[in-house]
């Protein structure tokens, strides 16, 4: 196949746009490294900070009688981890899950699974929590069935709880890991800014609101205000709940892919840059 006839092959597609890329801590590598592949700039700003839960206790309740459980939702790729990572602490091994099923959002968070050694028995086409509760297995017969949910602290997919109990299932929901907003915008970032950022992305609602934070916390140090700063940068979500986040901080989304993946994020990136060539 041809570069011509798949765009994001183009290993100059992006060739000469600056790109923001706001990811957690320690998380940006690959999609970093689709971009520069493809002729960006790059410049990582951790948004976010990964850290365990405040309290482990009421996970480790449940890994306790885990065997008790019918499936176990894992949403994201940290999900995974830091509940598996607590899962060895408490002296189990994945072994305890060997009578579960497991359900993944996302093909990220599946391949962060199979570096476990497991394998997703549920897989939604598409990447979002709406997605895995239409076409959640058996849907007409979840009644009674235990489900485990490990999450992100204080940030519970209602939706999913509430969805999935209206189809009788039992969904225990527990923190198994926090995101904190950093305190500064690292020197490279801030020195973008004053120079030209082309594109600023977003994977997370939480990292466009932590991103929105410490914008204006570097505010003096720009010499202008968030909204003009962001006046001529395009913003690119990698979904609707995304999406939904930056409309309400900064008014608008230019990017959004059809496949909510960091794969769909950087072919719509690259169709947006060809389209403003046209346009000119």
């Amino acid at each position: 196949m041809s570069n011509k006839s798949n765009p994001s092959l183009n290993l100059q597609s992006l060739n000469g746009r600056t790109i923001l890329v706001t990811r957690a801590v320690g998380q940006s590598d690959q999609f970093s490294q689709q971009l520069r592949q493809r002729g960006a700039n790059v410049i990582e700003l951790p948004a976010l900070e990964i850290k365990p839960p405040s309290d482990w206790e009421p996970l480790d309740q449940q890994l306790d009688r885990i065997s008790s459980f019918d499936w176990l939702i894992l949403t994201s790729a940290n999900a995974v981890d830091f509940f598996l990572r607590r899962l060895i602490a408490k002296g189990y091994s994945t072994q305890a899950l060997s009578s579960l099923k497991i359900a993944v959002v996302g093909r990220k968070t599946a391949l962060q699974l199979e570096a476990h050694g497991l394998t997703a028995d549920f897989i939604p086409p598409k990447f979002i929590s709406d997605s895995l509760i239409e076409h959640f297995p058996n849907r007409d017969r979840l009644a009674g069935t235990q489900i485990l949910y490990p999450c992100l602290e204080n940030d519970r997919r209602d939706l999913l709880i509430t969805e999935l109990s209206k189809l009788g299932a039992i969904v225990l929901d527990r923190p198994a890991y926090r995101s904190a907003c950093p305190e500064t915008i690292p020197t490279e970032a801030l020195n973008a800014f004053k120079q030209k950022v082309d594109v600023v992305t977003f994977a997370s609602p939480k990292t466009a609101r932590c991103f929105s934070y410490l914008l204006e916390q570097a505010q003096d140090a720009l010499g202008e205000e968030p909204q003009h700063i962001l006046k001529e940068v395009a913003i690119a979500s990698i979904g609707p709940l995304t999406s939904s986040t930056c409309q309400t901080l900064f008014g608008r989304v230019d990017i959004q892919p059809q496949e909510y993946s960091l794969n769909g994020l950087t072919s719509a990136l690259v169709k947006w840059v060809q389209s403003s060539r046209l346009s000119h």
